[in-house]
């Protein structure tokens, strides 16, 4: 059987307040980057069954929901509990420069990576000069 003493228990219920607890986990974790064309966002959700995430976009609100649930059955002991259980949750707000119309995600090893293209108008574009014949440039967009 597994023991455990742990002296620091009240600086743990301290953090807690401001970190979240198991029952109501604080973080989810991030990463956010552009690459090219693309926009990206990988969200840390190990252990967590794809059916129970549900990605949604309102507006320019992208909104990341998972539940990771605690092995149950009759004869299922808890020996230790310390990893978050729970419902988690994630909002990011997206500019207008991304295509939400064209999200597309993916969950692999424990990671939800969201990919969304940077819209057509946000891409810089070339704008050329044309000279007239007085001297005088005329911009063509």
């Amino acid at each position: 059987m597994l023991m455990r003493t742990d002296p620091f228990r009240e600086i743990d219920r301290f953090a807690e307040q401001f970190f979240g607890t198991a029952a109501r986990p604080a973080v989810m974790h991030l990463d956010a980057y552009r690459d090219g064309d693309y926009f990206y966002a990988a969200f840390d959700l190990p252990g967590v069954d794809p059916d129970s995430i549900d990605c949604t976009v309102e507006r320019n609100v992208l909104t990341v929901r998972a539940e990771r649930r605690r092995p149950t059955g009759e004869k299922v002991e808890l020996v230790a509990a310390e990893r978050p259980m729970g419902t988690f949750t994630r909002q990011l707000f997206l500019g207008d420069t991304l295509d939400t119309d064209r999200l597309e995600a993916g969950y692999d090893n424990g990671v939800l990576t969201l990919r969304i293209p940077v819209a057509e108008r946000a891409k810089p574009r070339k704008i050329s000069i044309v000279a007239t014949d007085n001297g005088r440039k005329q911009i063509n967009a």
